[in-house]
């Protein structure tokens, strides 16, 4: 009878133990916090010029809608975007078809799609893609810098693509931005060589929900004009 009553005591405080060892995983694990890495000077810089565009709203967005334009010459060209970015679904729409897809599953029969949305969506939000775009890219940043269209004192930051992976690896981004960290010009480099392939200005912001896009860009001859038209922003409610 005592070795009975003295095995379920024993069995109790194993039990116990056990227990109290689980409880002590569980906090231990319910405790643990997850430690970001620290921002570098330029990518304070560039959370900086992400934040002043809306980026603490873009969570909220549940579908964003413009039609891209571009003018060159006598010549006009354009196409419509549906996009809703919590799910990746796409929609195109040009004057000869319309295209659904899915950033998550493209394949070659939407490859082109994506291209052309890649292109567009990136000239509407590129200041966001400072803050998106972490892998395989670098960030410099020029205090001073002399902007290539105005000819005025601004900031530069320029992001560079490695080269390889995307539909155009290597490319480089100079960003001029202004003391509220607003960019207001920029130079496109294909390949990151030093001649430029493009230089537009940043014109006509607006706030579409939280995000401010700059709606115009022009050429220093304005023989190239590229332009956003239908913008409409939806968030959650």
């Amino acid at each position: 009878m005592k070795k009975s009553l003295l095995s379920l005591v024993a069995l109790a405080a194993l039990t116990a133990c056990k227990n109290e060892q689980k409880t002590e995983t569980e906090e231990t694990v319910e405790t643990v916090e997850v430690v970001e890495e620290p921002r570098t000077a330029e990518q304070e810089v560039a959370y900086k010029i992400a934040e002043a565009n809306g980026l603490s709203n873009w969570d909220d967005v549940e579908e964003l809608q413009f039609t891209f334009n571009v003018d060159r010459g006598d010549e006009h060209f354009e196409k419509s975007w549906i996009w809703k970015p919590q799910t990746q679904n796409i929609t195109m729409m040009t004057a000869q078809d319309t295209t659904n897809f899915n950033r998550a599953t493209v394949d070659s029969t939407s490859m082109n799609a994506d291209k052309a949305f890649i292109n567009d969506s990136y000239w509407l939000l590129a200041p966001m893609h400072l803050v998106w775009d972490k892998e395989n890219t670098t960030l410099t940043v020029q205090d001073t810098a002399t902007s290539p269209l105005s000819k005025t004192q601004m900031h530069k930051i320029t992001l560079t693509y490695a080269g390889e992976g995307g539909y155009t690896p290597g490319d480089a981004y100079d960003f001029f931005y202004d003391d509220d960290y607003m960019v207001r010009e920029w130079i496109f480099r294909r390949g990151n060589v030093s001649e430029f392939s493009m230089v537009t200005s940043w014109d006509d912001y607006q706030d579409y929900n939280g995000l401010k896009i700059a709606s115009d860009h022009k050429t220093e001859d304005e023989k190239f004009r590229l332009y956003f038209t239908d913008i409409a922003v939806k968030t959650e409610e």
